[in-house]
């Protein structure tokens, strides 16, 4: 083997994972040292990606684009399995709610339905006015880009693209990128003004820094730290052996879907690669429950899981993959669509944070704040920038919001098939463009109803 420079593969992921915490660091010395960067709020890891985003934008330092998508993806999936397999969940007994998966899915795809309802009033409004020759199905790529971030955008944009809109992937596309930067600056933003109204207190968790106890360090049951393997290197073991069980998990039901269901795997293919967060966790979950069962009927003697040091390799993973996330945005020349570009970004972020400001607060008692960083995060950005606003605030993970971002997105699945319904309806004819509003106003009333009342039955028992 070739050990040397001329062996690009083999040293690419070392530079750039060099260049990637060069740059972490840098940011921590930012934040501590320089007074207004510390009074902003911004974490980290943002400061961070945003300083590998200019650098990379200037091309200063060579930075692999394809190795910072990857970080991206699989650091999401890596982060939610260490939250996962943690044994004793640190949430307390008055968050306990049986209806939150059901709820979160609701608010997600309720999230959608407001996102595509405003950007379609803004391309309808702009077709018949100002830009006759606008694609008036264009308003409804705002919850593909907000939403369901980079990967959706591109696939919906191209579609509507090849069915004649101009430029439909870069606009998509672009939309994805801006709903990342509301996300983070916005959202941070608001951070700032809670605290300084005292709303909220800014709180440092105390696993991170200070003395580790033994309490917090070692759990009853577990393997002693005599053991001749490494409790870390445990950790990372179950980690990935579950995250390799995912890829085989995915493999296999793709697989299965192009051999037995040809006429839906471009459908539902790139959801569960798409979705492998998802279902990382079940399998996690799983896993976990297959521990409990052997521990309790005495097949396994020692708990193999450390809380504390899952909780610093999901913090690692989240840290990572956020720095990545906002140093991969690329926005692409969308030639003469700004005005429409702008129009549409602005009041869907307006939209987004004033509808989940109303309906966490309705249906999330206790934790609402919490939640809507999450919501506003993950609907605005990805689950990353979601998880990354809910650690300003909660960074140990003490409330449901960070955990509900994963159960309402599996359910979301199932909810959001009929708007993918309608965005396959809509470019079909200006007919079908107004056919799409009002029903996207239908669904969107419905789900209201189903969530009311459903918060209604959960105060009953």
């Amino acid at each position: 083997m070739d050990s040397s420079a001329a062996n690009t593969a083999l040293w690419n992921i070392i530079v750039q994972s060099g260049i990637i915490c060069s740059v972490l660091l840098a940011a921590n010395i930012l934040r501590r040292k320089i007074p207004g960067v510390k009074k902003s709020l911004l974490p980290t890891a943002v400061i961070a990606g945003f300083i590998l985003l200019i650098v990379r934008t200037a091309k200063i330092i060579p930075v692999d684009a394809a190795f910072l998508d990857k970080l991206t993806y699989h650091g999401i999936a890596i982060g939610f399995i260490a939250l996962s397999l943690r044994v004793s969940g640190k949430e307390s007994g008055r968050f306990n709610d049986n209806f939150t998966a059901l709820k979160s899915g609701a608010v997600i795809v309720s999230t959608y339905l407001v996102q595509g309802l405003c950007g379609l009033s803004i391309s309808l409004v702009l077709a018949y006015t100002f830009i006759p020759t606008f694609f008036k199905a264009s308003g409804i790529l705002l919850p593909m880009g907000y939403g369901q971030g980079p990967g959706q955008a591109n696939n919906i944009g191209a579609t509507y693209e090849a069915l004649g809109f101009t430029g439909g992937r870069s606009y998509a596309l672009a939309i994805a990128a801006c709903g990342f930067l509301v996300a983070c600056v916005a959202g941070v933003i608001y951070l700032n003004i809670l605290q300084r109204q005292k709303k909220i207190m800014r709180k440092e968790s105390s696993s991170v820094s200070g003395s580790v106890t033994i309490d917090l360090f070692q759990s009853r049951n577990e393997l002693p730290v005599s053991e001749s393997v490494d409790r870390f290197s445990l950790q990372i073991a179950l980690v990935l052996i579950v995250y390799m069980i995912t890829y085989f998990a995915m493999y296999g039901s793709t697989s299965a879907i192009t051999k037995w269901l040809p006429s839906v795997q471009n459908l539902l293919n790139p959801l569960i690669w798409g979705f492998n967060f998802m279902i990382a966790v079940g399998i996690s979950l799983a896993v976990k429950s297959a521990f409990h069962y052997l521990q309790r009927h005495n097949m396994m003697n020692h708990q193999y899981q450390n809380d504390y040091l899952l909780s610093r390799i999901s913090g690692f993973a989240f840290d990572i993959m956020i720095i990545a996330g906002i140093a991969s945005i690329d926005i692409r020349d969308i030639q003469g669509l700004w005005i429409p570009f702008l129009l549409t970004s602005t009041a869907g972020g307006i939209a987004t944070f004033s509808y989940l400001r109303w309906i966490c607060g309705k249906i999330y008692k206790g934790y609402e704040t919490e939640e809507f960083f999450g919501m506003f995060g993950m609907l605005t950005g990805t689950i990353g920038s979601g998880i990354l606003l809910v650690r300003e605030i909660d960074p140990a993970f003490e409330t449901p919001a960070a955990n509900s971002l994963v159960s309402g997105s599996g359910t979301a699945v199932f909810m959001g098939v009929p708007v993918l319904f309608l965005i396959g309806i809509a470019p079909q004819s200006d007919t079908a463009v107004w056919l799409v509003f009002f029903l996207v106003i239908a669904y969107l009333a419905l789900l209201l109803l189903f969530m009311l009342k459903l918060n209604r039955k959960r105060k009953m028992l």
